[in-house]
């Protein structure tokens, strides 16, 4: 990677080109530099300036002494968000945003992501986040709140990821992990600047045996960004592909299995081999010019395909001799997917008002669609069988949107918008047996909303900030979540969308030139909250339940604290509830029931040291999660916990060259606790074990051409 400008490269040379060992002349402690933010306002500003609550994890935070393939690794430092590594890589990460997102048995729900301004959510709501390259990321935003609202469907928060640049001088890296459980990450970079041309390439492999029996994975990733300027604006090329073949599925244990053996599988994951096969290619082009210095556009395209293959534990019929699997109206126990998709959209963004009270005006409309063709057949023991679905699903969203911001006075800053979105579901039924219940299941559905949202800013001081805000949003059903009936076959069309009104309120300030602190105090009312109804292997069914709300707070302090020392902390109090009793799965869920998958209290730490003369760095990380039940009914739950981690890195530099070594000792009590749950399990599997002690050791090199 590129070492930054001329006085740093005279530095170098002083030291003769090799090991940087000069000593640094003493300083006070360095200054916490603007957080500049964009998914806020789709502009620049700084984070401080803007009505909502939103945090940027940098680059040093992504990279340093971590092995960069899960968002938990560096996303749980930030309030209000909750990202559990399940230790299952047929699963994905589960991720939940102020309690959105928490139900998600599999892949994310309720919080958009995008990547590099490509949408990494589908028009349905339901997204992957295994396809992040988190070793080119330059940053990640996390915005919460009503203003999520402006990127659509099932948008409860945002989550951005940004490639960096290629740097200016063509630069070679290559980095090697290895670690506990039989895990290495294998990487290569390759970027800089061709005449006009800026590029960056990042390829990895990352394998793990597992922490548990039958949980083992390889995923290959490459990630490109090509950006090149033209005569009338930019245009920057995105490139994604992504391979994990047969990520194997232990299944969740039930609390008596994991007090007896952690680390064992269900006996049924390896009866019917539980495993996900994933595949996916992906490109995106964004065009941005000017027309003039008032006039600003935006214009994106964007196509890709994934297939998907996942075997399921269901049986084939139970001991009593009903049929599951079997049954003429079964779906079966391997789900196939062969998904394309794409879509365009156009921004303009108009300096209506210009000088001390400026206007701007931010408009746009998007399309986006997806077409799956669906089969589903029988699991014979880990074996394909006879078909038993057949059906293309197609999701299409079309949205148009606008945002005005204004600087009223000295002091009072404003920012407003809607989005007006239309998303219509629409299935062919191919599988048809004459004779049975088993009949023609096609059909569609149109959803339509309209949402605003409103914020103030207040400028108390120079160094700080006060905010409101509030806003409506909305969540469809994903065509995950309608698959499944209660009973019969075909799509579940009963299933509503739930609608939900946000009200926030914060500061934002400066103790010194050296510490952040924000502070958020938000309450969600929502109505038809869309929950887990039943969940037998792998076949999830959805219903509405008719209220809940969400009321918390999140802080965040960042100090620089001098004499080489950092500290950055973060708390989040969630207390999410339904209003009304409704009943599930037969079950009575009284009102005051906590929304399950929802731990009440999450709170981090981190302290690290640097020593500037030797390139050498140790930290402390302590994270902290209050109980989380298993069901709405809150029959279980995960107990809370306190892990701490220890790592340590060092920095070699030269002329045109860097190494870096690192070490981390994860959970370094070896405590053992319950990592994350399965909502609603039926055979009530619900745990998924966080491993013990583990190991992490890691090397990367450098070098400038």
């Amino acid at each position: 990677m590129h070492s930054g400008g001329g006085s740093v490269k005279r530095l170098l040379a002083a030291c003769g080109g090799a090991l940087v060992i000069c000593e640094a002349p003493a300083q006070a402690a360095p200054a916490i530099m603007p957080e500049v933010v964009v998914s806020a306002t789709r502009s620049e500003r700084d984070s401080a300036d803007v009505p909502v609550a939103i945090d940027s994890v940098g680059e040093r935070v992504i990279r340093e002494d971590q092995p960069q393939v899960n968002l938990s690794e560096s996303l749980n430092r930030v309030p209000g968000i909750s990202v559990l590594n399940r230790q299952n890589y047929a699963q994905d990460v589960q991720i939940s945003l102020r309690g959105f997102g928490a139900r998600s048995t599999f892949g994310v729900r309720g919080i958009r992501l995008i990547a590099d301004g490509i949408p990494a959510t589908s028009p349905d709501g339901q997204a992957q986040a295994s396809s992040f390259a988190l070793g080119s990321a330059e940053r990640i935003e996390v915005m919460r709140g009503p203003f999520a609202s402006l990127y659509g469907n099932a948008a409860g928060g945002v989550i951005q990821v940004f490639t960096a640049d290629g740097p200016r001088e063509p630069t070679v890296s290559g980095s090697l992990y290895a670690g506990s459980y039989g895990t290495y990450k294998a990487g290569a970079q390759f970027g800089g600047q061709y005449r006009d041309l800026n590029y960056r390439l990042d390829l990895s492999r990352f394998h793990t045996n597992g922490y548990r029996e039958h949980s083992s994975a390889t995923r290959d990733l490459t990630n490109g960004k090509f950006k090149l300027p033209l005569a009338t604006g930019i245009v920057t090329l995105v490139v994604n592909t992504l391979d994990q073949p047969e990520a194997q599925d232990p299944l969740g244990l039930t609390r008596a299995q994991v007090a007896a053996n952690p680390r064992q599988v269900a006996a049924t994951a390896l009866t019917f081999n539980t495993r996900k096969s994933v595949r996916q290619n992906q490109a995106g082009l964004v065009y941005e010019f000017e027309t003039d210095g008032r006039n600003q556009f935006q214009a994106r395209v964007y196509g890709g395909d994934r297939q998907v293959t996942q075997y399921l534990a269901i049986p084939l019929s139970l001991p009593d001799g009903t049929l599951v699997q079997l049954a003429k109206t079964h779906s079966g126990g391997v789900v196939d997917l062969d998904r394309g998709y794409g879509g365009a959209g156009l921004r303009w963004t108009h300096a209506l008002i210009e000088g001390e009270r400026p206007v701007t005006v931010t408009s746009g409309i998007d399309y986006d669609r997806q077409a799956e063709n669906r089969k589903g057949f029988l699991n014979n023991n880990g074996v394909v069988g006879e078909l038993k679905r057949d059906e293309r699903d197609v999701v299409s969203s079309t949205d148009v949107y606008a945002q005005v911001e204004w600087r009223m006075t000295e002091r009072w800053s404003a920012a407003a918008g809607a989005r007006h979105s239309r998303v219509k579901f629409d299935s062919q039924d191919y599988f048809i047996v004459p004779g049975t219940q088993n009949g023609d299941d096609s059909g569609a559905v149109t959803f339509v909303k309209t949402n605003p949202v409103a914020g103030l800013v207040y400028r108390i001081t120079p160094a700080w900030n006060a905010y409101a805000n509030i806003g409506r949003g909305f969540e469809t059903p994903t065509f995950a979540e309608l698959a499944y009936r209660p009973a019969g076959t075909g799509l579940n069309f009963a299933l509503q969308p739930s609608t939900s009104l946000h009200k926030e309120v914060g500061v934002k300030g400066r103790l010194s030139s050296a510490t952040r602190v924000n502070l958020a105090l938000f309450h969600i009312n929502t109505s038809n909250e869309i929950v887990v109804d039943s969940n037998t292997g792998g076949r999830t069914i959805f219903k509405n339940a008719p209220g809940t709300r969400r009321e918390g707070m999140e802080a965040s302090w960042d100090s620089r604290l001098g004499g080489g020392f950092e500290a950055y902390a973060s708390y989040t109090r969630l207390n999410a509830e339904f209003t009304q009793s409704f009943v599930s799965s037969g079950n009575r869920v009284p009102a005051g029931s906590k929304l399950a998958g929802v731990p009440q209290h999450t709170l981090y730490g981190e302290l690290v040291w640097r020593h500037a003369r030797t390139g050498f760095h140790a930290g402390a990380e302590m994270r902290a999660a209050g109980r989380i039940y298993v069901d709405d009914r809150n029959s279980e739950a995960a107990d809370a916990y306190v892990v701490t981690n220890l790592r340590a890195g060092l920095e070699q530099r030269g002329a045109a060259w860097r190494l870096t070594e690192f070490v981390r000792v994860d959970n370094i009590t070896d405590r053992h606790y319950v990592g994350s749950v399965i909502v609603a399990e039926t055979n009530r599997r619900f745990y998924e074990p966080a491993p013990g002690r583990n190991f992490l050791f890691g090397i990367t090199a450098t070098h400038e051409f």
